[in-house]
């Protein structure tokens, strides 16, 4: 599990009846408040790079599955990368 911190950045999946012109394609967004593992509020661009707030967005961990309507974040794939390499190498050092 990734520990969410403000300043980091996630994708943001709007709600499917929202408004957007590629509902497949998240916005990018950025940690601006942690309620907690899986609870976060963001600032989120849309894709004119126009700025709105969302907030109590829940934050898929791990092997979490979205809900099919949408208005949740995730990690970027690179988060995810990183994450996995780090938790690696804190397995080898502690054998």
């Amino acid at each position: 599990m990734i520990q969410p911190s403000i300043g980091r950045i996630v994708w943001f999946w709007p709600q499917k009846e929202a408004e957007a012109p590629n509902p497949d394609q998240p916005n990018a967004a950025l940690v601006v408040y942690v309620w907690g593992d899986r609870m976060v509020n963001l600032a989120v661009f849309d894709s004119n790079g126009n700025s709105r707030g969302e907030t109590s967005v829940t934050l898929l961990q791990d092997d979490d599955v979205p809900n099919a309507y949408g208005r949740f974040a995730s990690w970027v794939p690179y988060q995810k990368g990183q994450a996995a390499k780090a938790e690696s190498l804190e397995k080898q050092l502690s054998a």
